[in-house]
């Protein structure tokens, strides 16, 4: 019977995973249809790929197609100069121009006349200028003049390709750049969200303790990943944020990422007792942490920009990702308690992040890039941070159960089995902590329940129980809220109250009178009865001790007194 409770229970338990996965595969997909249904038709553009006269300081290509041209890295102060017919049967109620600029300010003319610019003034004054998407007005009124564009390259080594100029219409210029990147907008927007609901409860939770702590980090990190998710694809720009901030927050979310992940590891670096790893652990934050300040200070003050340095922030993920991995084989090989889906996740994001470094430097350096997939950091993140919750899930519900098993242990030792009341060791414990604390007056009850030998013989020790709950249950509904309740074996009780206020004593002595009879009317034949003594005193006049005793030895002149009023009988 128990194997097929097990049995049911665990089929309940893989019935809702396949359930919460399916859902979210239903989910996802129809959400996708709905996104992309009109795509067709908004995604209708003018391309401006071929045609091209294109200067690069001073040398000349003529008849250039933006698809296969390539030349050598761009560098600081290099002029490019674009330049072609715009086509007359081009149809747009409201026509924009969409070009994508690599750390480069921009000038854009029809036929002589300057239409557009940004990031001169920015350029003039040593700032960076950002990278991304630009949006220019391009009225039906420019069809079959000369289109010049003029690039000015604000960083060294930032591109060795031009991106393709488009015209769309106004209305779906920013809906297309949602549709295309929806993955990215999807992943970025779910892990920002996330690390910030789950940040603003763990930073309130960590006042409390420090076990919280991972699942800060794991919040933070997604904060980090989510950010840069949507910054980096342009999908941010929907809130017609300046360019040069998207790519300041672009910069800082990326550079910040390697810092929760690390603090995340200490952990399971500690785990190993290497001395040399311990050692590698803190230099690696060090690093991390200095490089880091030092970046965004020269950044601040315009010395070295972000875009400068990102080759070595590069170099400074790739070795974290190295470390924790090789910290994750060597938690392995020791035989370490650790979730092999975790060193899963750990191989997938590397994985994922490898795939995304490798494309962006070929695209940056050498102008191709052979992946079409966007947002698979983002992915691997979001599949990481899953397990990490899984890991910080499995990790509490275990010491929730040793936490509840230690208690259960605890409540055994403490725990009359019969009543469920506290127990001889338990009263005398509190008796000693209130003797050792601050309570001024207390006092001890005693009590002796009659008749119970009589009852066992008579009716046997079935019926010898239930005199037993039930005397259990009177004196804890009479004192239960003043103090705590006691059996201390066989037919007697204790009850210690944190008061000495005589009035109020002898109205809980009247009360438990009460409690009796109407006890003994809801059962029948129970024919309950009690003696009882008490005494009252506090810390400076005797010790709790010499109390109880002065208690019970009242309890029994109490029981001698019933005897020979022939209301109590022999046990």
């Amino acid at each position: 019977m128990e194997k097929r409770k097990q049995a049911f229970k665990t089929f309940l338990k893989g019935f809702w995973i396949f359930y919460a996965l399916a859902s979210i595969i239903v989910t996802t997909i129809s959400a996708d249809k709905l996104i992309t249904k009109d795509y067709t038709g908004i995604s209708k553009y003018v391309p401006l790929n071929d045609l091209w006269d294109i200067t690069i300081n001073h040398e000349l290509y003529n008849d250039v197609s933006l698809d296969s041209f390539r030349f050598d890295t761009a560098s600081k102060g290099d002029i490019i100069l674009m330049q072609r017919k715009i086509p007359g049967d081009w149809q747009a109620s409201e026509g924009v121009l969409r070009i994508h600029t690599r750390q480069a300010a921009v000038e854009v003319f029809v036929d002589g006349q300057m239409v557009y610019e940004y990031g001169y003034s920015r350029f003039m004054k040593g700032k960076t200028v950002g990278t991304g998407y630009q949006f220019i007005d391009f009225p039906d009124s420019y069809k079959g003049k000369t289109l010049v564009v003029k690039f000015c390259v604000t960083e060294d080594n930032v591109f060795t390709k031009l991106d393709p100029l488009r015209i769309y219409d106004w209305k779906d210029a920013y809906r297309v750049i949602m549709t295309e990147n929806r993955i990215p907008l999807f992943l970025g927007s779910f892990l920002l969200v996330f690390g910030l609901i789950t940040g603003i409860i763990t930073i309130i939770l960590l006042a409390v303790s420090t076990k919280f702590l991972k699942i800060f980090c794991v919040s933070m990190f997604s904060i980090c990943m989510g950010l840069w998710t949507l910054c980096y694809y342009d999908i941010i720009l929907i809130f017609s944020i300046p360019l040069y901030s998207v790519s300041l927050l672009e910069y800082v979310s990326l550079y910040l990422l390697p810092i929760p992940m690390t603090v995340y590891m200490y952990s399971d670096v500690a785990s190993l007792g290497n001395k040399i790893l311990k050692i590698v652990y803190w230099l690696l934050l060090s690093v991390q942490i200095i490089f880091i300040t030092i970046a965004m200070a020269l950044h601040t003050m315009d010395i070295v920009h972000f875009a400068a340095t990102l080759k070595y922030m590069h170099i400074i993920i790739i070795c974290s990702l190295s470390y924790f991995f090789m910290v994750l084989i060597l938690n392995l090989k020791a035989k370490k308690k650790k979730n092999k889906v975790f060193l899963a996740g750990m191989l997938f994001i590397i994985i994922c992040i490898a795939y995304d470094l490798a494309g962006y430097c070929m695209e940056r350096y050498s102008g191709y890039s052979p992946f079409n997939l966007k947002g698979v950091s983002s992915i691997g993140v979001m599949a990481f941070v899953f397990i990490l919750i899984i890991a910080f899930y499995v990790d509490m519900t275990k010491k929730a159960m040793q936490e509840t098993e230690r208690n259960s242990l605890l409540k055994s030792a403490y725990t009359d089995e019969l009543t469920q009341l506290h127990n001889r060791r338990y009263c005398k414990e509190f008796m000693q902590k209130i003797d050792k604390g601050s309570t001024k007056g207390y006092t001890v009850f005693c009590f002796d329940l009659n008749n119970l030998k009589i009852m066992n013989d008579t009716y046997g020790h079935a019926k010898g129980d239930i005199l037993i709950q039930s005397a259990a249950e009177v004196i804890l509904e009479t004192f239960g809220d003043y103090g705590i309740v006691a059996r201390m074996g066989g037919d007697e009780f204790a009850a210690v109250l944190e008061t000495s206020d005589e009035s109020q004593v002898i109205g809980l002595a009247s009360l438990l009178h009460k409690n009796i009879n109407k006890k003994n009317a809801e059962i029948e034949n129970l024919d309950m009865s009690m003696a009882y003594g008490y005494a009252c005193g506090s810390q400076n006049e005797q010790d709790i001790e010499k109390l109880y005793q002065l208690a019970d030895n009242r309890m029994y002149q109490h029981k001698e007194k019933m005897k020979k009023a022939g209301l109590a009988a022999a046990r």
